[in-house]
């Protein structure tokens, strides 16, 4: 389940995606599979071959792309992984502080 998440951020994600940039929108989550993960990363591409090219970088594989029907094709970054991406790409902006409930 999804929450904490703006309408404007989620647009702003898309339109990158639709331009073919690498977008990532980072918020928080629960789901009963990953207890210990309270927030996820979807890094997001329109162009699944770069998108799979950024993935390989990270140890990601090509086949984890979630391909929606909505258009949307992204990498989950969960937990650890997730954070040592966001450091990797300079997004320090998505790690969030455990004591605010996030990263």
């Amino acid at each position: 389940m999804a929450f904490g998440i703006k309408k404007k951020d989620v647009q702003e994600w898309k339109q990158k995606i639709d331009r073919g940039e690498i977008a990532f929108l980072t918020h928080y989550w629960l789901d009963d599979r990953f207890p210990e993960c309270k927030t996820v990363t979807k890094a997001g591409c329109n162009d699944i071959e770069k998108l799979a090219e950024w993935g390989e970088k990270h140890g990601l594989r090509k086949e984890w792309i979630h391909k929606r029907p909505d258009g949307y094709p992204h990498f989950d970054l969960l937990g650890e992984r997730q954070r040592e991406i966001l450091r990797a790409e300079g997004l320090y902006e998505h790690i969030w502080d455990k004591k605010n409930g996030g990263l």
